[in-house]
């Protein structure tokens, strides 16, 4: 998801959206180590989306947005 897209969410709408990567975090954490995942480049990516959107919360959320 770009960077871009995701400024024009609400605080509320990635607070959701942070909890559904999270469980994908898990997800894709469990099949890794099950040996079941495909790509690993989807630990990085998923990993690289929860850090912005957090930091997109606490922007919002101080007002520097």
């Amino acid at each position: 998801m770009k960077i871009s897209e995701l400024r024009d969410k609400s605080v509320e709408e990635l607070t959701g959206l942070l909890d559904e990567k999270q469980l994908d975090a898990f997800r894709i954490r469990m099949a890794k180590a099950t040996g079941q995942l495909g790509g690993t480049h989807e630990v990085k990516s998923n990993r690289r989306t929860i850090a912005q959107i957090k930091t997109l919360i606490n922007e919002k959320q101080r007002g520097d947005a």
